[in-house]
């Protein structure tokens, strides 16, 4: 079993040492940053991420592996007066790290270790770690789960700090929820870096900082080098009994309607099948919780709408509530059901699925979150914008999906808009109570255009803001809070909703992001970044600005 131990809670040691311990293991790391620059055989690799529309070209990529270093490295920039951006695995959706004007790039996929932390009695995971190390590391080791995404390579510093929705949301709330502790490196007024721990103990005075992190998004107060996680009301020091464990095994179906065969009204009667299911479903204690699903409403070109479906096979009536599950989403089609032959949006072609089948836990999760070809393509160029939804489709909003996913101008099978669960526990925690304030919605959406060719930016821009737009065009082109949407996901960011020209509402992209914890994060913006180190397109703004 894999433990280590921490310095002083509250504020680390920023003072200079000869390397650090590896956490878990005994071993001491280099005492400093590795710097990759231009002429650098292994620069090219490292100046951009998953979209590839997004180039950096910074004087130097710093690749650490502890925490000193990280201290050291912004501490240099403050110094010099450059320009930094932290980057943990490259998955940000818009180029708020992979940006013109940064000059150093802090690169943290060196630092992944995870351990048992039997100070804070917490599972320690640091903020290079991947989803499907995290996975392959905690539950193997100990039977539990921090409940992270899907996707493989995404790594905890961002994904964590934006609040963090996974598979296993609706049994067991959000990553957040499951937060004790988050260890970041801060600057403050005068200009001093230094590392400091805060944790959701309500006495601890750096409590502030740990609640930004709970949905506060990253790139924002500091730089994130490690959490730790433990459930709240979980006791003692047994690691198997802090975090909660996932399902033994996951009954697994994947779905699919051929495009030319649906109506206009079929399609509508779709999607509508799906949104009521997750409204109906969408309470805290609800038995159905048990259940999560995706439809993914693709383009008409990709000859298929897919939807994938996973039940926690623990529960006595898990083929029923699948097989009630698919009724009631079938409901007035006429088209039959078929296999899921194709890859849509971030998820493979399943089409073994067709008729249901248990899978171990992990196999599942490892085989949806690592066999996607397009989120693999190192010439995938993209677009993204989001929603969270709270109530059923007004009939309006579906005929302008349907409008602009039958285009006969778009020919590309990789656009679409996927329909995400959400609900369960994640509405049992309070909007107050973490920064990530969507606590009652039912369901998520997230539009994604790819593309391979340079050429074809314009194309496909236009289309995810087109749509968009008019879907949501009875309240300014954005899905503002109210008793329909509730708003976007600050982990699939988008530009475009603080530019006039596609968000013409009067409610600011932050409130769309944050809602009304926003204030509350430009405080902690003052306390912990006053000089505003920390900033990209969308950050938090200090309360002055």
């Amino acid at each position: 079993m894999s433990e280590a131990t921490t310095g002083q809670i509250g504020e680390a040691s920023g003072s200079a040492i000869s390397g650090s311990a590896i956490p878990g293991t005994g071993e001491r790391r280099p005492a400093g940053a590795v710097s990759v620059r231009a002429a650098d055989q292994q620069y090219a690799d490292l100046v951009s991420g998953l979209n590839q529309r997004y180039i950096a070209t910074p004087e130097s990529i710093r690749i650490v592996n502890s925490t000193q270093q990280v201290v050291e490295v912004v501490q240099e920039a403050v110094d010099a007066g450059k320009r930094l951006a932290v980057r943990s695995s490259g998955h940000c959706y818009e180029d708020f790290v992979h940006n013109p004007s940064v000059q150093i790039i802090l690169d943290m996929s060196g630092m992944h270790a995870i351990s048992y932390d039997r100070r804070l009695h917490a599972i320690a995971v640091e903020s290079g770690a991947t989803n499907l190390k995290t996975y392959q590391t905690i539950y193997p080791e100990w039977g539990v789960v921090v409940p992270t995404g899907f996707c493989y390579s995404v790594a905890m510093g961002g994904h964590v700090s934006g609040g963090a929705w996974g598979p296993l949301c609706r049994m067991h709330g959000l990553v957040v929820d499951h937060l004790y502790a988050v260890e970041v490196v801060v600057v403050d007024a005068r200009g001093r870096a230094r590392a400091v721990i805060a944790t959701r103990d309500e006495k601890d005075p750096h409590r502030d900082l740990w609640w930004a992190h709970t949905g506060g998004g990253g790139g924002n107060f500091g730089v994130v080098t490690r959490y730790w996680f433990r459930s709240p009301g979980a006791k003692g020091h047994d690691p198997r009994e802090l975090l909660p464990k996932p399902p033994a095994e996951l009954l697994v179906s994947a779905v699919s309607w051929a495009w030319s065969e649906l109506s206009r009204e079929e399609f509508s009667k779709l999607a509508h099948n799906y949104a009521t299911w997750h409204v109906d479903n969408a309470a805290p204690d609800n038995p159905h919780r048990a259940l999560i699903s995706q439809l993914v409403l693709n383009h008409r070109s990709a000859g298929q709408i897919g939807m994938l479906v996973l039940v926690d096979a623990s529960v006595s009536d898990a083929e029923q509530m699948l097989t009630g599950y698919l009724k009631q989403i079938n409901d007035g089609i006429s088209v039959e059901q078929g296999a899921m032959t194709t890859h849509m949006g971030d998820l493979p072609a399943l089409p073994q699925f067709a008729a249901p089948r248990r899978l171990p836990w992990l196999q599942a999760i490892r085989m949806l979150g690592t066999t996607n070809p397009t989120l693999n393509d190192p010439t995938l160029r993209a677009e993204y914008k989001s929603s969270f939804m709270r109530a059923d489709f007004p009939d309006h909003q579906l005929a302008a999906l349907y409008e602009h996913l039958t285009r006969d101008d778009i020919d590309n099978p990789n656009v679409g808009v996927q329909l995400t669960s959400y609900g369960g526990r994640i509405n049992a925690v309070a909007p107050g109570a973490t920064a990530s304030a969507h606590r009652g919605a039912a369901f998520k959406m997230l539009w994604q255009a790819f593309w391979n060719d340079p050429a074809d930016d314009e194309t496909y821009v236009n289309w995810a803001r087109e749509c968009y737009g008019e879907v949501y065009a009875d309240t300014g082109g954005v899905p503002v809070p109210n008793e329909v949407t509730d708003g976007c996901y600050v982990n699939y960011p988008d530009i475009d909703l603080t530019d006039p020209r596609f968000n013409t509402s009067s409610v600011p992209w932050h409130d769309l992001y944050y809602k009304q914890n926003y204030a509350r994060l430009q405080q902690a913006k003052q306390k912990w970044d006053p000089r505003n180190v920390f900033r990209h397109g969308q950050s938090i703004a200090l309360p002055e600005a």
